[in-house]
């Protein structure tokens, strides 16, 4: 007798820096909390690889590229999991450090939810909630998920995944300047700090009068947000001053020991380059990303 065959698929999800956000979690459904606020989505991200045997048992099995565990993919797994038995396993991957602002935990669960649901069967609008609920619940993010079902510049205008939820996006053409300083911050540490949420919310009052749906007034408001809610560790605030000082915007990647910039000119970006390889920090120029999480990309070689 032939064995059953296995059923594969592939998914990327792009990485997100916030620049300013407020958190919402208030709403009595789950799936319209989160945060507002606004950020932009990166060209790299992680990618997941689902692949399901038909067996005599239900396994489910997440692994991935940095040393385990996955909770909360794995949790994305085990929702959307076949109803019938044998063994589904999800191979992650990330294209930027995890723990360090840059979305990863909201790009692992959308990544797997979209590789999953397609050996398994479902809706993507599912998909999408689950993944939603378990970075929520998971302690990873408050709207990576919604953030970064589209590409460019995000505004999180309602908080949540849609329906509830509604993101508005916008073209970003400048690359960003990304790097990091430090160990990585987890994000229960910052997000379940009450005075934390307090000085988030009181810096980020009255963001929306600011229109951010330009580079321009996204990056400007992302300055004075870092400096506002002061969460920066000495490391990051000496870097993020120094690449100001150098003609860049410059803003703390929400909540990492990492930053963002984006060079206001040619010779800027010359200055903040050789800045930046002068002191030994870590950085890369990432463009903006033109779609959202998708299934079966084609992955870079």
């Amino acid at each position: 007798m032939s064995r059953p065959l296995a059923r594969t698929a592939r998914a990327f999800a792009p990485g997100h820096v916030t620049g300013i956000f407020r958190p919402e979690m208030t709403y009595r459904d789950p799936r319209g909390r989160g945060s507002v606020g606004a950020g932009v989505v990166l060209e790299l991200g992680a990618w997941a690889e689902a692949r399901f045997l038909p067996g005599t048992r239900a396994i489910v099995r997440v692994t991935g590229d940095y040393p385990g565990p996955w909770p909360i993919s794995e949790d994305v797994a085990r929702r959307l999991a076949p109803r019938r038995p044998g063994q589904l396993s999800v191979r992650l991957s990330h294209e930027l450090p995890v723990g360090q602002g840059f979305g990863m935990s909201a790009a692992g669960a959308l990544a797997t939810a979209l590789a999953v649901r397609a050996v398994a069967g479902g809706s993507r609008s599912h998909a999408v909630e689950v993944a939603h609920l378990a970075d929520l619940f998971g302690g990873g993010g408050l709207g990576g998920v919604a953030a970064i079902l589209g590409g460019g510049l995000e505004i999180r205008t309602r908080a949540g995944v849609p329906p509830l939820g509604r993101v508005v996006h916008r073209p970003f053409d400048p690359k960003l300047l990304v790097g990091v300083v430090g160990r990585p911050i987890p994000s229960p540490s910052v997000l379940g700090d009450p005075v934390a949420i307090r000085r988030i919310a009181a810096a980020a009052r009255g963001w929306e009068r600011e229109a951010p749906t330009a580079a321009g007034p996204f990056l400007r408001l992302a300055e004075r947000f870092t400096d506002r809610v002061g969460l920066a560790s000495a490391a990051v605030d000496r870097t993020v001053r120094a690449l100001r000082r150098r003609g860049a915007w410059a803003a703390q990647a929400m909540f990492g020991e990492s930053f963002f910039a984006v060079p206001r000119s040619p010779g800027a970006r010359a200055d903040c380059l050789d800045w930046l390889r002068e002191e030994g920090v870590r950085a890369v120029e990432i463009a903006a990303a033109r779609a959202g999480g998708r299934l079966n990309p084609r992955r870079p070689s």
